[in-house]
């Protein structure tokens, strides 16, 4: 028996290829154990390496019983460079699905009407993409990826080869590595009163 096939997702459908880092980022995210996702390798995907989003027929289904998607450019060309996901780092790549489970879990909390709202506005709103995408980020922080969110960033910014305007939209619609670093740190220091609370 493989290895994974002893760590068993409830409702998750996952390529061989990240079955792992998948595995380590939704171990991160306990709350979405039984929420169905499908990640899933798809072609042509605008301007971003993946994209959460909930099952179109179920955005009017009670929220505990919404199943999402997670897609997966299977190689994305900006501006003649083709860069592909699965050729990153492992620990960006979770910190990439990391990042879109925040997704989910920012719309698990709302509303079908909210949902269709937050698409509208999506697709037409730079700051509100800032502010959706500052909003996945928070959430994967945490939830314990700070480090793999940083790597990512620090990848996508100094490591790669894409070109200067796609790091600069990076640059302007998601948390900095030092807001990341600020957030990990206050994370940090709660966890610490926590502690010395019940000392």
């Amino acid at each position: 028996m493989k290895q994974k096939d002893s760590l068993k997702f409830t409702n998750k459908i996952v390529p061989d290829t990240i079955w792992r880092e998948a595995y380590v980022a939704l171990s991160h995210y306990p709350e979405l154990k039984d929420t169905p996702i499908t990640l899933k390798f798809k072609k042509n995907i605008k301007k971003s390496f993946m994209q959460a989003q909930p099952s179109f027929w179920g955005i009017f289904k009670n929220r505990k019983k919404r199943s999402y998607y997670i897609f997966i450019n299977e190689k994305i060309e900006i501006e003649d460079e083709v860069f592909t996901v699965t050729s990153a780092p492992s620990e960006v790549i979770i910190g990439w699905i990391g990042h879109e489970l925040g997704h989910v879990m920012d719309y698990r909390n709302r509303s079908g009407i909210d949902l269709l709202w937050f698409g509208i506005r999506y697709l037409t709103s730079k700051n509100y993409i800032r502010e959706a995408e500052r909003t996945a980020d928070t959430y994967a922080v945490n939830h314990g990826l700070g480090e793999n969110i940083i790597a990512t960033k620090d990848f996508i910014l100094n490591q790669s080869n894409l070109s200067e305007k796609y790091k600069n939209r990076i640059k302007k619609l998601y948390l900095s590595q030092e807001e990341i670093v600020e957030l990990v740190e206050e994370l940090d220091e709660i966890k610490e009163e926590k502690l010395n609370e019940k000392d």
